[in-house]
């Protein structure tokens, strides 16, 4: 008998560590999704520094394209506290969905992408989420950062730092995104602000090299949001149909 215990003891550890093991894996989610079918508002989260500009042409072609798209204002100028920008996008959620919404498309542009990955993974974002789209997004840091962090002192404020390769931040997201939450992570080769460019890379998301797909584009991180090939990209990913990963160069739009 006294064999037995150690025994029963070491195969529910197993049990425990295979059903941890499969859930780390799939993502740590297994809540309900929204319907594919039916689109919701538009959120645009802007990039460190929190200015709007960069994305109010696009929320723009959004809204002649008929939905309805709203430019976030993060607190204070957008250098604080990521999780603090993650509320902020929560709470706009919440109005978005109390407004009738029956979900939200998210489109995260540079630190915005990480602040949207940070939203899923504390606020059940993949409940809420129809689909998001990151651009340029430095999901595991940035060189600049990194620099700045170091050497930059108080010129490098928290959500400076928080974006340095291998911060805490990043560490505590670098995982599999939840099942079944559509997501597009688009980036260009030519990002001088973002380095490596391809930090945007997410486990579970489809990753696309604006290159690989359009040889011939010389789009700068700040072109991004701007740029007509990645305008077309945002408006067919947040479209009705399967979200799949482009195989040409779109037209523009």
């Amino acid at each position: 008998m006294r064999y037995l215990w150690p025994a029963v003891g070491g195969a529910v550890a197993l049990v425990l560590l295979t059903l941890i093991g499969v859930r780390l894996l799939g993502g740590g989610d297994d809540g309900p999704r929204p319907d594919q079918a039916q689109p919701g508002t538009v959120l645009l989260v802007p990039g460190y520094g929190g200015s709007r500009t960069a994305l109010t042409r696009l929320a723009e072609r959004l809204t002649a394209a008929g939905r309805t798209a709203t430019v976030l204002t993060l607190p204070g100028d957008g250098t604080g506290p990521l999780e603090d920008q993650a509320e902020t996008l929560d709470a706009a959620v919440r109005d978005a969905t109390t407004a009738g919404a029956p979900s939200v498309d998210v489109i995260g542009y540079s630190a915005g992408g990480v602040v949207t990955r940070l939203w899923v993974d504390r606020h059940a974002g993949a409940e809420r989420a129809r689909r998001v789209v990151s651009l340029g997004s430095p999901l595991h840091g940035t060189r600049l950062a990194g620099l700045g962090a170091r050497f930059g002192g108080a010129r490098c404020p928290q959500a400076c730092q928080e974006l340095a390769p291998g911060s805490d931040v990043l560490d505590s997201i670098d995982g599999a995104l939840p099942d079944g939450l559509p997501w597009l992570s688009i980036w260009t080769e030519n990002d001088e602000t973002v380095q490596p460019p391809d930090s945007a890379r997410l486990d579970g998301a489809i990753n696309l090299s604006l290159q690989s797909i359009c040889p011939a584009a010389r789009t700068a991180h700040s072109e991004l949001p701007t740029d007509p090939y990645v305008t077309a990209l945002v408006l067919d990913a947040l479209g009705t149909a399967p979200l799949r990963e482009p195989e040409s160069c779109p037209a523009s739009p």
